[in-house]
């Protein structure tokens, strides 16, 4: 009698060797989440696919227009040339800044930058329905791709750029190698904003339609064609919420490698070191470039935990 209470041995189903088999292998769930070592070691991987992803949309983009890449250098300046026609001219001279043509195109330039990789890294996962759904990758690897794409149009756009600085006027020095490191800090905040944008677009498709709105709004209050330390100075808080804008900080630090002259004045602070300031209000100190570094350093991580840790719901819709 008591042998027939003695429980019956589990015979492991074929399904259940095989799920041993892949977790002992290292393989997981398709459309699951892998541990954040794991995670970063398979986009570390997936780096060159990152990058032969970039570069084919870049070269891509507009290929069926007359002008082709062009047009990535050709609409920032339009908005540049539209931009200062209307406020070079509606603005009275006694409030546009010194050289008002490069302090303007330093501006749009650097602008398109960010409101591309906002744009672009919300739609790059819904977008892409038909590779996240087929193939298994990090899909960090998408938002990443987008904010390499707008680096390599941000390269062709600061050609142009240091270009007209030239014809300006500007005089080239070594301070113009400071735009490599502003942008390098730039393109970590931006890749934050595209892991936060792909993700909620997600979980709320609305917010693309959003999208333009609040670009607009971020635009006019990041002094792309007037200077924030200058106009709000002496304006207490929102002078200072607006100069700590990040567009604005990231802004001023590539005008204040790239804009020299007529403005440039070493001032002795209190924490004893130099740094430059001028009339213009467009100088950056020790305190700008931490305030760039803060800003994307920690966006750029919590943006990528907020993105891998909803790894598993892409492809799902």
């Amino acid at each position: 009698m008591s042998s027939l209470l003695l429980p019956i041995p589990h015979e492991p189903s074929s399904s259940e060797i095989a799920a041993k088999a892949a977790a002992k292998a290292g393989l997981i769930q398709l459309g699951g989440r892998p541990p954040l070592l794991t995670y970063l070691r398979e986009l570390w991987h997936r780096r060159h696919f990152a990058f032969e992803l970039a570069n084919s949309r870049f070269r891509s983009q507009n290929e069926a227009t007359r002008l082709g890449i062009a047009w990535v250098v050709l609409t920032p300046m339009i908005n540049a040339a539209v931009y200062g026609f209307v406020f070079g001219i509606l603005m009275p001279s006694s409030s546009r800044p010194k050289h008002f043509l490069p302090f303007l195109v330093v501006g749009v330039f650097s602008f398109a930058f960010f409101s591309g990789c906002f744009a672009d890294g919300a739609k790059s996962i819904v977008s892409n329905r038909g590779l996240v759904r087929t193939l298994h990758f990090p899909r960090a690897v998408l938002p990443i791709a987008t904010v390499i794409q707008k680096l390599l149009e941000l390269a062709a756009m600061t050609f142009v750029m240091v270009l007209i600085m030239l014809l300006s006027g500007e005089p080239p020095t070594l301070r113009w190698l400071r735009i490599f490191p502003a942008f390098f800090l730039m393109a970590l905040f931006c890749s934050g904003v595209a892991f936060f944008a792909a993700r909620m677009t997600i979980h709320i498709r609305d917010i693309q339609q959003l999208i333009p709105f609040i670009t607009r709004l971020i635009f006019y209050v990041s002094g792309i064609f007037y200077a924030v330390g200058k106009k709000f100075n002496g304006r207490g808080e929102l002078g200072t919420v607006l100069k700590a804008n990040p567009l604005n900080v990231y802004i001023t630090l590539v005008r204040d490698a790239l804009l020299t002259r007529d403005r440039i004045v070493h001032v002795k602070g209190a924490n004893g070191l130099y740094h430059a300031t001028g009339a213009d209000g467009i100088a950056a100190n020790i305190t700008t470039w931490e305030l760039a570094a803060g800003y994307g350093i920690v966006l750029f991580v919590t943006g990528f935990l907020f993105f891998w840790r909803a790894e598993g719901l892409y492809g799902r819709d």
